[in-house]
């Protein structure tokens, strides 16, 4: 980002609801431990959220009580027979945090590492947006080829990024929708895909210059599939195969809980103390209401 005389603002966004509590709290208490520096931004998915609003209560997320109004309203034009589904499109309320650079990331994961150095790899013109994991299958049809602007574009995941409302916004995707919706839905792919082309179709249309974290954090690993099976835990955290420091871990398209892969044991380390930990925080509450 460009120099100021006034700090920038940081911090990282979630979206979540009672549905998938057993997957927030864990990466709720692996936020706790390695990144209670930054700020967290808690995104209702919807109003089933009287667990999630008391999980973020216990760990001092800021709750984001925004109205989502024109969102849900783009959502429903792009996916009118999705009503539940379509929601997901909720994580571009990051966009319109009172942030300068914010982190996204889905809450089916844990966090090893502090996230605080990614946000100086910011650079306006050269580094607007930093993905983790490319996604070759699952952003665009076979029409992707027939579209100047995407061909040779680097297709990423929309489980973790990095960007700045100064660079993208809302707005942005309002308008692309607007300008461009029938080439959108002719090269998107489906398949319970929803805001992962969209993201990925905005910012290459806006043409941002986008970067893995490998690039951007010497040493970093752009390994975050919980499926791997060459990495390890070092001292300082999980390495992959080259050594080199694994930030977080996903279990995107994990179709259970986790139980006997390789980070199956920290995820199911960190269940266990949020569970322990918002069960005290409960009693604490009963306890303190009994004295009122």
């Amino acid at each position: 980002m460009t120099e100021s005389a006034v700090e920038p603002k940081q911090g990282v966004a979630i979206v979540a609801n009672d549905k998938i509590s057993e997957w927030l709290l864990p990466f709720l208490e692996s936020y706790r431990a390695s990144n209670a520096a930054t700020e967290l931004y808690l995104i209702p998915y919807d109003d089933d959220v009287e667990l999630t609003r008391r999980a973020a209560d216990v760990y001092g997320a800021t709750w984001v009580d925004d109205d989502m109004r024109q969102l849900d309203d783009l959502a429903k034009r792009l996916y009118p027979l999705s009503p539940y589904r379509r929601r997901r499109l909720r994580k571009l309320q990051s966009l319109a945090l009172p942030l300068d650079r914010v982190v996204y990331i889905d809450v089916d994961t844990l966090l090893f590492r502090d996230v605080r150095p990614l946000f100086e790899r910011l650079t306006l013109g050269e580094t607007d947006f930093i993905v983790a994991s490319t996604s070759d299958d699952y952003v665009y049809n076979d029409k992707q080829s027939q579209v100047d602007f995407l061909k040779g574009v680097l297709l990423f995941s929309d489980g973790f990024w990095l960007t700045s409302r100064h660079v993208l916004g809302i707005r942005d995707f309002q308008d692309v929708v607007e300008a461009e919706e029938k080439l959108f839905h002719a090269v998107r792919k489906r398949g319970g895909l929803y805001a992962q082309p969209l993201v990925n179709f905005v910012v290459h249309r806006r043409g941002l210059r986008v970067r893995s974290l490998s690039e951007c954090m010497p040493g970093a690993s752009d390994e975050s599939f919980y499926k791997v099976t060459t990495a390890r835990f070092a001292e300082d955290g999980p390495v992959d195969l080259h050594g080199s420091a694994i930030y977080f871990m996903h279990w995107a398209g994990a179709v259970q809980l986790p139980k006997d892969r390789y980070f199956d044991g920290a995820w199911l380390d960190y269940a266990k103390a949020a569970a322990e930990r918002m069960s005290a925080a409960s009693s604490i509450k009963v306890w303190r209401a009994g004295l009122s």
